[in-house]
């Protein structure tokens, strides 16, 4: 496997990023937050994606975090940790704002950085050996709005404070009750459930997709009202080639047939 700590691979219409650094559990190195930036831009751009998988390498872990051996060097003050800030912060909102929908296989440790990256994808699915949790008090840090905000819309006050405060660590099933992931399966199972979930989103109209993707993330945005203009964009789908080819489809009683235009 190579040494690049971000790999990018192609299955068809699907995308594989992989966190790569099993030897450290996938912490994630300065470098491999940009990396990981440059990734997810890249794929963004792609018109032929249609789903992106984030996973970790090895069997270990999804991602343990940010690779701490740095921080003497890297974050050793205030003014470096908000510098490394900016990055990681670029890195979740890029993830965010991504056209395609993107799914977090997460087996093993899923915490700090890596729990972050997680928050920000659109779906999670977890094996049942997997573990959440943020335990940044015991290097006495904070989290900043940007990784906080993601985790806390999705599972509220409590359990953010019972991870930044206590150092709670939790297993998958109790991240399931919390609706942290969409759901756990077996560990031998893992691969199959996210490709063919993959393949699911991948089936259906990109355009259609992506849209969904925007509305959602704008009804999360509540600091405005929903205008006409984007009442009206929201039926954009409506006129393209997919729209057509679905409606047809159904009637014909067969499966579409999406070209992603």
């Amino acid at each position: 496997m190579s040494d690049d700590p971000i790999l990018v691979e192609r299955d068809d219409e699907i995308a594989l990023v992989t966190l790569n650094n099993p030897a450290k559990r996938n912490a994630l190195t300065l470098a491999a937050w940009h990396w990981l930036s440059e990734a997810i831009t890249a794929l963004d751009a792609d018109e032929t994606i249609r789903c992106i998988i984030i996973r970790g390498a090895g069997d270990k872990a999804f991602a343990a975090g940010a690779d701490i051996s740095e921080f003497p060097e890297k974050r050793f003050d205030a003014e470096q940790a908000f510098l490394y800030g900016e990055a990681t912060d670029k890195t979740l909102e890029i993830l965010q704002s991504c056209r395609h929908p993107v799914i977090a296989m997460i087996r093993g440790a899923c915490t700090g950085g890596g729990l972050e990256i997680a928050a920000c994808c659109d779906m999670r699915i977890a094996a049942d050996n997997a573990r959440f949790g943020v335990p940044i008090k015991r290097i006495g840090h904070a989290f900043a709005a940007v990784e906080m905000k993601p985790l806390l819309d999705l599972v509220g006050k409590a359990l953010v404070l019972e991870f930044l405060l206590e150092g709670q660590v939790i297993d998958a099933q109790e991240a399931l009750r919390h609706r942290l992931v969409n759901r756990v399966v077996a560990d031998d199972a893992l691969e199959q459930e996210v490709m063919e979930t993959a393949a699911r989103i991948a089936s259906g109209a990109p355009l259609a997709a992506r849209m969904t993707k925007k509305v959602l993330n704008r009804l999360l945005d509540d600091s405005s009202p929903i205008t006409e203009a984007e009442t009206r964009e929201s039926y954009a789908p409506c006129d393209s080639e997919d729209y057509r080819e679905g409606v047809t489809a159904f009637l014909e009683k067969r499966t579409p047939e999406f070209k992603g235009r």
